[in-house]
């Protein structure tokens, strides 16, 4: 298949699909982390409509994560959640026959709808847990393939850190917190191998079908 990774600069996922013999492409405004072979360096937009097959996008989620709600009467104010609900919606929409698109819990659950799936790097053979939304179309559900006990944020002498509720704090969280905003953010974006191996595995071999997405554009649930 021609596959496109949208807005990918690790090439993770892309390397995975490729390393199943598919014509796979990341691409992102970016430069690609492992080389500039098989990545497009530019706005995704310009690209939907060059016969991908399967496209699987990960937008941008600074101004749609739950996680920064503590923003988001700014970010509505001065329309970059706005901008990032839209871009959204231009992923979900896009001339593809196959689209997965990936976000974490935020709001697009209530402005668009509620993701097919909701999956864990726990799953997928990584001990972290950061819930990631999948909304597909024409894809199946993945499947957990090496599940491993969740691990979470330790003291030195190995005990859990934990708040003053007593909550448990993901090592995402942690993850290069001496870093600067940019940094930590690609630090924590990228997409974890076990599951970009999961994702080549089961869109590479299974038949289209239709789901929630494809009945959501038909009535009208995208823009």
């Amino acid at each position: 298949m021609r596959v496109l990774v949208a807005c990918e600069m690790s090439g993770i996922v892309r390397d995975a699909f490729r390393d199943k013999g598919h014509d796979a492409w990341s691409c992102d405004v970016m430069c690609c982390e492992r080389g500039p072979k098989n990545h497009i360096r530019d706005d995704v937009l310009r690209h939907l409509d060059e016969g991908w097959e399967l496209m699987i996008a990960f937008p941008p989620c600074t101004h749609l994560a739950s996680s920064g709600a503590a923003h988001f009467a700014v970010k509505r104010a001065d329309g970059r959640q706005q901008a990032g609900v839209d871009f959204f919606f231009s992923m979900v929409n896009a001339p593809v026959e196959r689209i997965a698109v990936e976000n974490p819990v935020g709001i697009m659950s209530g402005i668009y709808r509620k993701p097919d799936q909701i999956i864990q790097p726990w799953m997928h053979g990584h001990a972290e847990t950061k819930a990631t939304c999948l909304w597909l179309k024409n894809l199946p559900l993945l499947e957990p393939t090496n599940a491993v006990e969740p691990d979470y944020m330790r003291n030195k002498n190995g005990t859990y850190y934990l708040d003053a509720k007593g909550k448990r704090y993901s090592r995402i969280h942690f993850m290069s917190g001496r870093n600067a905003d940019w940094k930590r953010r690609i630090e924590r974006s990228r997409t974890y191998k076990g599951i970009a191996t999961a994702m080549a595995e089961r869109w590479s071999t299974e038949q289209p079908m239709n789901n929630k997405l494809t009945a959501a554009r038909a009535e009208g649930g995208g823009k």
